[in-house]
């Protein structure tokens, strides 16, 4: 009993520790995956001597949080913003993985004499993005949909090829002409699963009359997880059954919707936190600096090669800006993925595999303190930061759920042309309405000769079938002003 006792004090003071972490990484400009992986860090053998080295507890629990990662991404992403970016984020996850591969595996057999099969083992394990990172850190920019759809895309979807690949690659068996075949199955079968448990999930849960309301969040994310399950057991993708599954069901009209993305939320921090705590807790610190230098050179390659030419390669049909490029070939965000995936070859006991765990611990951290630090820097460099873009507002209010209604927010920033514009101007469409303006910490009712200010906050009421063409009003006037459609100006 007081073993439980220490296990869950620990556990809450390690939890209230992360949550305030937040708060202090926005504040230096950090992302909090950092400052979760120092907690397990300080947790460790090295600090307070916590001896945690399970590998295959780590993998286990590992995967079970990116299931939860997976579906807090996919429910929280709307369709409506991602599908104009389906076939560049689908080129992503599949084309640029390919390449990414390919160019880290050469490179590194010939600069750190790796053989064939650990050279593209480490091309594999380095070539995912991290969900975590990525939504976490994307989110906030204020970058157009269309950059911020294909990352969110690629990143969702691009853990199953890579997870296959490595496990291949892992494997002592001899890899035959079938592998591409049977990687085209899995893929394609894990998608048709979530399709399928997506839209019999989201109807069953809207015939269901179940008695309180927080049981319909547990039921979304428990299809979710049975996703990944039915994927696994169908020998699928388990990750893409999840991702899709929840995407489908994220956009669906669920009960009690606002309380369900909310839980979603919640439980995508926990998953986050519980997960980079346990990969500074596994990591030995003392083994890091022996593996700093090969480190170091697969990071320069990863980063200023591989994923440029792969990013290159799957845009060139999409016509994709070179500024753009820049932007999708710097947010290649490695986190907690590349070293859950990195320990399949460990457990397998394949030779190399403890130094291929240590170096990708080693990158994650310098590549995330690079890349997540100068993210937000260029983007307005290159100037992607757009301004008018509206943020859905969660409320837990089960009217808005029956009134088909939802809530989205517009912060008026220096240099959008919302300002000026009188209420009358702004020309919302049919189903849709500002109902609230924050003006220097005063709230008001706009009245239609109010004008917009920089600095104004503005809370929308729209219908669900106005809520696109409010979002693509907003965007078009924020860039050309009140008369934007005279100019040409849709906003999409």
């Amino acid at each position: 009993m007081g073993d439980v006792t220490v296990v869950l004090g620990i556990g809450a003071a390690v939890l209230l520790i992360s949550v305030i972490a937040v708060r202090v990484s926005i504040r230096l400009g950090l992302p909090s995956l950092l400052l979760y992986l120092g907690i397990g860090v300080l947790l460790g053998e090295s600090v307070l001597g916590i001896n945690f080295d399970d590998a295959d507890l780590t993998q286990s629990l590992g995967i079970a949080a990116l299931v939860l990662i997976l579906t807090e991404g996919g429910l929280t992403t709307r369709w409506s913003a991602v599908k104009s970016s389906l076939r560049l984020g689908i080129a992503l996850s599949t084309v640029a993985v390919a390449v990414s591969v390919a160019v880290t595996a050469t490179a590194l057999h010939f600069l750190l004499g790796l053989d064939w099969r650990m050279a593209l083992l480490w091309g594999a394990v380095l070539s995912s993005t991290d969900a975590a990172a990525v939504f976490s850190v994307l989110r906030s920019l204020g970058v157009g949909p269309r950059l911020t759809g294909a990352l969110e895309l690629e990143s969702g979807l691009n853990d199953a090829p890579v997870y296959i690949a490595v496990v291949l690659l892992a494997s002592s068996d001899a890899i035959s002409w079938t592998a591409p075949l049977l990687v085209l199955y899995e893929l394609g079968a894990g998608a048709l699963i979530g399709v399928a448990l997506g839209f019999l999930g989201g109807a069953g849960l809207r015939r269901a009359a179940l008695p309180s309301t927080g049981l319909y969040p547990l039921a979304t994310v428990a299809v979710c997880v049975m996703a990944y399950t039915a994927g696994d057991l169908a020998h699928a993708s388990g990750f893409l059954a999840t991702y899709v599954a929840a995407l489908v069901l994220g956009n669906a009209r669920l009960p009690h919707r606002a309380d369900t993305l909310s839980f979603a939320e919640g439980l995508g921090w926990l998953a986050q936190i519980g997960l980079f705590v346990l990969l500074g807790l596994y990591a030995s610190p003392s083994r890091l600096l022996d593996v700093l230098v090969p480190a170091l050179i697969a990071g320069v390659v990863v980063t200023f090669v591989a994923r440029p030419l792969s990013v290159l390669l799957a845009s060139l049909p999409f016509k994709v800006p070179w500024r753009e490029q820049a932007f999708l070939s710097w947010s290649g965000l490695r986190g907690a993925v590349p070293i859950v995936f990195a320990l399949i070859p460990l457990i397998q006991g394949v030779e190399g595999a403890r130094e291929l765990v240590d170096a990708v611990f080693v990158l994650v951290i310098v590549l995330t303190v690079v890349q997540g630090t100068t993210l937000p820097f260029l983007a307005r460099r290159l100037g992607l930061v757009r301004t008018g873009e509206a943020q859905e507002v969660q409320v837990d209010s089960s009217p808005l759920d029956e009134l088909g209604a939802e809530l989205l927010q517009v912060h008026i920033l220096r240099g959008s042309k919302l300002h000026g514009v009188y209420m009358t101007e702004l020309r919302l469409p049919v189903g849709a309405t500002v109902s609230l303006v924050v003006r220097g910490g005063k709230s008001f009712t706009p009245q239609p000769t109010t004008r917009l200010n920089t600095d104004d906050q503005l809370l929308i009421v729209t219908t669900e079938e106005a809520r696109d063409a409010a979002e693509r009003r907003i965007r078009a006037v924020d860039r050309a002003g009140r008369y934007a459609r005279w100019k040409g100006e849709t906003g999409d």
